[in-house]
């Protein structure tokens, strides 16, 4: 059972069409990336899923039902940095988002460990650090113990050391077993943390699956050696190679699996062909995210 299921979602602002027939599952368990420059309909589609905007059409399901506020109940949402008072300890703010979202005060202790927080949570908050901001805001999110996440960019605008914690506790959270929809513009952070996404360029939606089938990052060779137009017609004729191109003294084969460095050589040896150069690369995240959302929209 998906813990979110999107049927066609549009929505538009006048003559902008910010979402355009989305349709998607998010797997229980999963931490669900919604990937997308800025612009691209992230913050639309998660303020449809949290009630705070209304889809101009298209449905979605929560745990497999139509959302009401016992669903809504059991999703912890980030859409923004909270306003925390500067002034008063972690602790303190921790006790007033409570009350906000009507929760015990018996919860904050359990949060403030998870994220990290129990020996500053009698600081003030002026004087943590950008990713201890962004980790409390993430224990606010965690109060009441909601089965699912859903964080908006939330490693926007933190330092290095920042975002490295923030990540950290976000496979902690998945460890746990929280179903987690996080939205980015970072391929990094996507890759690092992410079992699922959604790839969405200009309010439509590209591609969505499993990280590791989406964003393919195919293994190829780079070789070399005295003849290399003779070495580019041996490369096509070798089982599983999709494609060879001459790049200046280099050759590049494509595979349609894993290429298999020492049988390459072989292959070659064995036909005359005398290797000079042979390294195994694997296409960069950037180099396949940009043939991703070259796909007509």
């Amino acid at each position: 059972m998906p813990i979110l299921s999107l049927q066609n979602i549009s929505k538009s602002y006048g003559s902008v069409q910010a979402l355009s027939g989305v349709s998607f599952e998010v797997p229980a368990g999963s931490v669900f990336g919604v990937l997308g420059p800025n612009g691209s309909g992230k913050t639309t589609l998660l303020g449809i899923v949290t009630d705070v905007l209304k889809a101009d059409t298209g449905s979605f399901t929560l745990f497999d039902r139509t959302p009401t506020a016992g669903e809504r109940r059991q999703i912890g949402t980030l859409l923004e940095t909270p306003n925390f008072y500067h002034y008063l300890s972690g602790y303190k703010n921790l006790e007033i988002s409570a009350a906000i979202k009507q929760r015990g005060k018996d919860d904050i202790a359990r949060v403030l460990e998870i994220c990290g927080l129990t020996q500053r949570q009698h600081s003030p908050f002026k004087t943590y650090s950008l990713g201890m901001k962004q980790r409390l805001a993430i224990a606010a999110v965690l109060l009441g113990d909601p089965d699912v996440l859903i964080l908006d960019e939330p490693t926007n605008g933190l330092d290095p050391s920042g975002i490295a914690e923030v990540r950290e506790l976000v496979r902690k959270l998945a460890d746990s077993g929280k179903t987690i929809i996080l939205a980015s513009h970072l391929l990094d952070e996507v890759e690092k943390v992410c079992t699922h996404v959604a790839i969405i360029r200009s309010g439509k939606l590209l591609l969505s699956g499993a990280v590791n089938e989406v964003i393919s990052r195919s293994d190829y060779v780079e070789v070399s050696a005295e003849d290399t137009n003779a070495l580019r017609t041996l490369l096509l004729e070798y089982p599983g190679c999709t494609g060879a191109e001459i790049q200046g003294t280099i050759v590049k084969a494509l595979f349609a699996v894993a290429p298999d460095a020492a049988a390459i050589n072989s292959f070659c040896a064995k036909r005359g062909i005398w290797l000079s150069h042979l390294h195994v690369r694997k296409k960069s995240l950037e180099t396949a995210f940009l043939e991703i959302t070259n796909i007509p929209a």
